[in-house]
């Protein structure tokens, strides 16, 4: 068990991960499931691996490339994240993802709003792609709203 828990501890000193990504990772690594499971209990109840740390981290670092909630909590129940660990680590409804929303629309397109549907259309869907729900997206388009 001292071997799983060395391996998983060099993991996490890489970069956080949810309990499940990293079982997930000992198991692919020929750890049988049950030392698995005890390892990581073990690092749990020393605070070494931790899903609530997990989450925040990786909406911090998301935020900082750009990416909405949507496509953030995509991505936490793709490892393994607790539905009601997502819903607390993301508020889809916080003023500061309409911020980010118009912020990442200017910066990839610039100042001026779109003049047309089709470039409104373009740009709605980029901010899709990158996870803005329709309703802060709705706001970036806003002419009373926009800045």
């Amino acid at each position: 068990m001292a071997q799983v828990k060395r391996l998983a501890l060099d993991l996490l000193t890489r970069r956080e991960h949810s309990r499940h990504e990293l079982h997930s990772k000992l198991i692919s690594k020929g750890c049988p499931d049950h030392i698995a499971g005890e390892a990581l209990a073990d690092l749990e109840s020393s605070r070494l691996l931790s899903d609530r740390r997990f989450a925040e981290n990786l909406v911090q670092t998301r935020r900082q490339r750009g990416y909405g909630p949507l496509r953030i909590q995509r991505e936490m129940l793709d490892k393994g994240v607790d539905g009601e660990l997502i819903q607390r680590s993301l508020d889809a409804g916080d003023l500061q993802w309409v911020e980010l929303s118009k912020h990442v629309r200017r910066k990839r397109f610039g100042d001026k709003l779109p003049s047309n549907y089709a470039e409104r259309a373009k740009q709605a869907r980029f901010l899709q792609y990158r996870g803005f729900t329709f309703d802060q997206i709705r706001c970036v388009f806003d002419v009373n709203d926009l800045e």
